[in-house]
C-alpha cells in the first residue's frame, strides 16, 4: 500500500495530496509524523477536510469490530522493539504500548484497513461527501440591449404562450424559441407558417417542441415579414406539410405587431 509519502510529488512538484486519499490515510495512521500534524492543522483550519476525515472514521468503525488479531512472526518482535529503542527482549514491566498483544491486533487492524482503503480506490469509485457551501456569487446587472427585437408570442387556444418569435428583418431571420412540451401522440412535427395579410400560409419549416430554432427566410418571403402579418404553427408529418400546404391543425399562432 503507498503510504503518503509515496504519494508526494518528485522532482519539486509541490502539488498538494488527494485530499480523499489523505483523509483516508489520517485514520489509517499511516502518515508520517511531520504530515500527521500538518493533516490536523487542515482538520482544524478547513471544515471540508475534517468532514472527509469523519467519513472516512466511519467507515472503518464498522470494519474495526469484525477484525481478529493476527499473530506477527516471532522474529518480527525484536526488529519492531529495536527500531522503537526498546530492548530485542521484552522485560517483565511494560506499559500498555509495549503489549506484544496490543501491537498485535494494532497492526492486524491497520494492515485490513489498508487493504479496504486500496480496495476502495481501485475498485469502486469513493462515496459522495457532503458538498462544501458555496461561496456567495458576484450577481452581475444585466446588459440591456440597444435595440431590442419586439417578440411575438405563439399562444394556444387556451391563451396560454406555446412559442415566442422575434423577427430580424435585416438578416431576413425568424428565431422561435419553444415552451417545452410533450411531443405529438401521434408522431406529428410542428410546422411554422408565415400568413400575410389576404395571402396564402408559406411554410417557414419544420421546428420542435423543445428546441429553438433560427430560421432563415427565403428572399421571396421576405415582404411578408411586416407588422400584422401572421406566424402559426401546425402539426404536420414527419418531414413536414405535403406540397407545402398545411393539414394538421393549428397548435399555435400570433401576429407580428411591430418590426
Amino acid at each position: 500500500m503507498n503510504t503518503h509519502n509515496d504519494l508526494l510529488p518528485e522532482d519539486g512538484d509541490h502539488e498538494p495530496p488527494n485530499p480523499e486519499l489523505l483523509a483516508g490515510e489520517y485514520v489509517l495512521g499511516v502518515l508520517d509524523a511531520q504530515a500527521r500534524q500538518q493533516a490536523q492543522a487542515r482538520i482544524e483550519a478547513e471544515p471540508a477536510f475534517a468532514r472527509l476525515v469523519e467519513g472516512w472514521e466511519q467507515r472503518f468503525a464498522g470494519w474495526l469490530d469484525e477484525i481478529e488479531g493476527v499473530p506477527a512472526p516471532a522474529h518480527a518482535w525484536p526488529r519492531v522493539r529495536t527500531a522503537l529503542g526498546w530492548s530485542p527482549v521484552e522485560n517483565a514491566r511494560r506499559n500498555l504500548w509495549q503489549n506484544i498483544n496490543v501491537w498485535r491486533g494494532a497492526t492486524a487492524a491497520a494492515f485490513a484497513a489498508a487493504a479496504a482503503l486500496a480496495v476502495v480506490f481501485l475498485v469502486s469509485p469513493l462515496a459522495p461527501q457532503a458538498p462544501a457551501p458555496e461561496p456567495t456569487p458576484v450577481v452581475i446587472a444585466p446588459t440591456p440591449v440597444t435595440t431590442p427585437a419586439p417578440v411575438t408570442t405563439l399562444a394556444a387556444d387556451d391563451g396560454s404562450p406555446a412559442y415566442l418569435a422575434t423577427v430580424d428583418v435585416q438578416r431576413g431571420r425568424v428565431t422561435v424559441m419553444p415552451v417545452p412540451a410533450a411531443a405529438d401522440s401521434e408522431g406529428r412535427v410542428p410546422e411554422l407558417w408565415l400568413i400575410p395579410e389576404g395571402e396564402a400560409a408559406r411554410s417557414l419549416g419544420v421546428i420542435d417542441t423543445n428546441t429553438a430554432y433560427e430560421i432563415q427566410v427565403p428572399t421571396e418571403l421576405l415582404p411578408g415579414l411586416v407588422a400584422g402579418s401572421l406566424l402559426a404553427v401546425t402539426l404536420e408529418p414527419p418531414g413536414g406539410a405535403p406540397q407545402g400546404v398545411a393539414t394538421g391543425p393549428i397548435t399555435a399562432k400570433g401576429a407580428i405587431e411591430r418590426i
